[in-house]
């Protein structure tokens, strides 16, 4: 399966609960950079989920090969228009490219998607994604990070409690059922992390947010370019932070100690 079509009526429900999980206004008319990700969602059958709760039938995208560990590299997302509310929306979902690479950590199949998000018959917002599927790390590169002395947030920053119940919400509100985000055990036993894996696209969400706080109205058209640059675990803690700049407004992620994991660009023009 290549292309994946949802439509239906965008509610204010899902904005409600991610707005609560997020500590942030409710949306009376129009959606927020990147809170579409809570809409039209894919929902596989429990059937069609592999062991590690990711689907491997009947879903877009698929795994290139069983047995691959999948991780989120980063994304574009260009918003023409935002999406308003208690519109008839259709989304869809196809695999745009797929290129295999050969390096020192071993072979990676990069994986990109594209979502569109249609109201009136036209295309407002495109969400493009790109996933990393990758060998199982070795036993040899498994365990504990070492976490350095802890830095204040500074300018333009702000700490985010991470811990396991707010990985679970935003999993269930994403229908996410990856183990890694929720199943301390597989996480550290199967897949050999040393703790809860941050969702790449929570990060990617909180920058967003984090944009929203230098300019409160972001006018489209605009994109936001995003990478995911080092896992990040739930015993690392998360700083999320935004500047205004001429290229636009940067904006980072980074673990209590400074190291950073993500970094982002919203600048206008689609």
């Amino acid at each position: 399966m290549s292309e994946l079509t949802h439509e239906g009526l965008l509610d204010a429900d899902p904005a409600r609960a991610l707005a609560g999980l997020l500590g942030a206004a409710v949306p009376s008319e129009t959606l927020p950079l990147l809170w579409h990700s809570v809409y039209l969602l894919d929902r596989p059958r429990h059937e069609d989920l592999g062991p590690d709760g990711h689907p491997f039938r009947n879903h877009v995208p698929l795994p290139p090969r069983p047995g691959l560990r999948r991780m989120f590299a980063g994304g574009r997302i260009s918003v023409l228009q935002p999406l308003r509310l208690n519109l008839h929306t259709t989304r869809r979902a196809s695999v745009v490219k797929q290129e295999t690479k050969h390096g020192r950590s071993g072979t990676l199949i990069f994986v990109t998607v594209a979502y569109e998000y249609l109201q009136h018959d036209s295309v407002l917002v495109r969400d493009e994604q790109s996933l990393v599927y990758r060998e199982a790390a070795p036993e040899s590169s498994r365990g504990e990070q070492p976490v350095g002395p802890t830095v204040a947030p500074g300018p333009g920053e702000r700490s985010v409690a991470i811990d396991p119940p707010l990985l679970f919400q935003y999993s269930a509100l994403t229908y996410n059922a990856h183990r890694i985000h929720y199943d301390r055990d597989f996480a550290v036993r199967d897949e050999g992390y040393p703790g809860l894996l941050v969702h790449g696209p929570l990060q990617s969400l909180l920058m967003a947010e984090q944009a929203r706080t230098v300019d409160s109205v972001v006018r489209a058209p605009y994109h936001f370019v995003y990478r995911l640059e080092s896992p990040l675990f739930d015993n690392q803690g998360l700083v999320v932070g935004a500047a205004v700049t001429p290229e636009g407004i940067v904006t980072h992620v980074r673990d209590a100690s400074g190291r950073h994991t993500a970094s982002g660009l919203l600048a206008a023009g689609a």
